[in-house]
C-alpha cells in the first residue's frame, strides 16, 4: 500500500511508491504510443532523459516526456501541429525556456492507430528530412594521396 504519509521512515516508502506509480504510467503510455505508431513499421524505444525515445527503423520520430507523446516536427510540418492546437515540447535550460522540434500529438489522435497515422507520417517525414539535411551538412572526407612505390 502506498498511502503511508507519516513523518519519518514512511516518507521514503511514499516516495518510492510515487516513483513506481510514475514508472507504471510512463510504461503504459509507452505501450499505448507504440501501438498507435505501429502502422509506420518496426518500432523500438529507448529510455532517455527520464522519458522515452521512439524510433522507426532507427529514425527518431517521437519522445515521451512529462506524461505526453511528442512527435517530431520541422518548418514544413510545424504549421499543421500549430493549426491543430498542439503544444510545443519545452523545457527549462539555464533558467530560460528552450524548445525542440517536437509537438504534443493531437488529443483525438491518441485514440487509435488510424487517427494517429497522418500525424505519425508527418513526424517520420520530418525526421527523414532532418536526416538528409544532416548528411548534406557533413563535410566529405578528403581523398588520401597515394604514394608511388618508386618514391
Amino acid at each position: 500500500m502506498c498511502a503511508d504519509l507519516s513523518p519519518g521512515p514512511g516518507r521514503m516508502s511514499t516516495y518510492i511508491c510515487a516513483m513506481s506509480k510514475e514508472r507504471k504510467e510512463s510504461t503504459e503510455l509507452l505501450a499505448h504510443s507504440l501501438e498507435l505508431l505501429s502502422p509506420l513499421g518496426p518500432l523500438r524505444s529507448r529510455r532517455m532523459f527520464g522519458g522515452w525515445g521512439i524510433y522507426v527503423d532507427d529514425i527518431f520520430i517521437a519522445l515521451i516526456a512529462f506524461d505526453q507523446l511528442y512527435l517530431k516536427a520541422d518548418a514544413e510540418s510545424r504549421p499543421q501541429f500549430v493549426a491543430a492546437g498542439c503544444a510545443a515540447f519545452q523545457y527549462e535550460r539555464a533558467g530560460r525556456s528552450a524548445s525542440l522540434g517536437y509537438f504534443v500529438a493531437p488529443e483525438e489522435a491518441m485514440e487509435s492507430p488510424a487517427l494517429m497515422l497522418p500525424w505519425a507520417r508527418l513526424a517520420l517525414a520530418a525526421a527523414l528530412r532532418a536526416r538528409v539535411a544532416k548528411a548534406k551538412a557533413k563535410p566529405k572526407p578528403k581523398p588520401r594521396m597515394k604514394r608511388s612505390a618508386e618514391a
